[in-house]
Parts: C-alpha cells; structure tokens; sequence
C-alpha cells in the first residue's frame, strides 16, 4: 500500500499495523495496556472504536472516523479536529508507541511497517462478519485453542457491563443483542465474504 488514502470523517475502516519484518510489538503484558492506553489517548478522540485485537506481531481495530463536529465536542476546542488529521493521530500513536518500547527495551529503529493498512468497510454484513474476525484471529493465528481466552480483545468488554470507550450498545444492537453476539462467534467466519477487508492477516 504505497499511497494510502486518508481515512475519511463519518467513515468506518479496519485498521492494521505489523510488526516490522514481522517482527513482535508486544513484548510482555504491560506493553499491550500501554498500547491501548495511548490509543485511547490519541485516536479515541477521533474515533468510535467497534472493536480491536491485539497480538504478538499486529494490530486490529475496527473504527468509525468522527466528523469533525463530533471530534471537537469531544476534544472541547474547535481547532483540534482541523489541526490534527485522523490518520495523522494514528501515525502519532505508533510513533509514541515506538518510541516508549525503544526506551524501556534499550532498542533503536522503527517497530512497525508504514504506513499502516487501512480499508473502509461500507456494509453491515460485512461489519458483524469482520468484528468476529478480529476476535477470532488469535485463534486463527494458533496462539490460544479458544479465542475466548485471549486477553487482548475487545470481545469481553462489549459482554460486560463495566465503563468502556468502546461504541458496546451500537455493535450488540448489530448483533440484536448479547446472546445472538456470542453464538454469532460460536462459528468460524466465511473469511471469502470479507476477504478485501483482511488485507494479508
């Protein structure tokens, strides 16, 4: 992807970001809370964020860029959204990702590929089908038997009930509710329906 389109206000993209080389991002369980804490600092103004995998070696996210109306109610200053460009957000997010691994872990370089992969998702089918995707992929990838218990997913916390940033009720109501969201998973994903959004995961 040699020249990535801008991630567009109003719309909803799934997002990936690899290790370089194939190289690991995460290298023990502090790093993936710091991860997503910077996201939630960086992004989460931008974003309503459906939802995101965490592993080893890449990242997914399934998010909704905000209008610019929308950016700044949540920022307090009009000027914000305007200055500061959604994709530009995302680079800072792994740039200062980056940055803090290079300094803890004593390395030096880049960490991720650039620039980070990004498709829009325009269907509802394809919506369901790409958010249980993203929370099977650990399983998919051989790292668990049972992507249930994969610590680093947003599937447990759109089941719960305690205080989260991601959009919980608007994905649920996707899959008319809890119960139907569970048994939705319970089934491998017909990765054909969404192959164009997967990228090469």
């Amino acid at each position: 992807m040699t020249n990535p389109t801008d991630l567009g206000q109003g719309q909803i993209y799934h997002i990936q970001a690899r290790g370089l080389a194939g190289g690991e991002i995460f290298l023990e369980d502090r790093t993936y809370a710091h991860f997503l804490g910077l996201y939630a600092k960086s992004v989460g103004p931008v974003a309503d964020t459906y939802a995101y995998c965490l592993l080893p070696d890449h990242v997914h996210f399934l998010a909704r860029i905000r209008t610019a109306a929308e950016a700044a109610a949540v920022y307090e200053n009009p000027r914000a959204p305007k200055d500061l460009q959604p994709s530009h957000l995302v680079s800072i997010l792994f740039d200062a990702y980056t940055k803090a691994i290079n300094k803890t872990y004593g390395r030096t370089g880049a960490l991720f590929q650039q620039p980070f992969e990004r498709v829009e998702v325009r269907s509802d089918v394809h919506l369901v089908h790409l958010i249980a995707y993203i929370h099977q992929n650990p399983e998919k990838h051989g790292l668990v038997e049972d992507f249930r218990t994969w610590p680093h997913s947003s599937y447990h916390a759109l089941l719960s009930e305690e205080p989260t940033q991601l959009q919980r009720r608007e994905v649920l109501a996707w899959f008319d509710g809890p119960g139907h969201f569970q048994q939705f998973h319970e089934y491998p994903v017909i990765e054909a329906l969404i192959e164009e959004l997967v990228l090469d995961d």
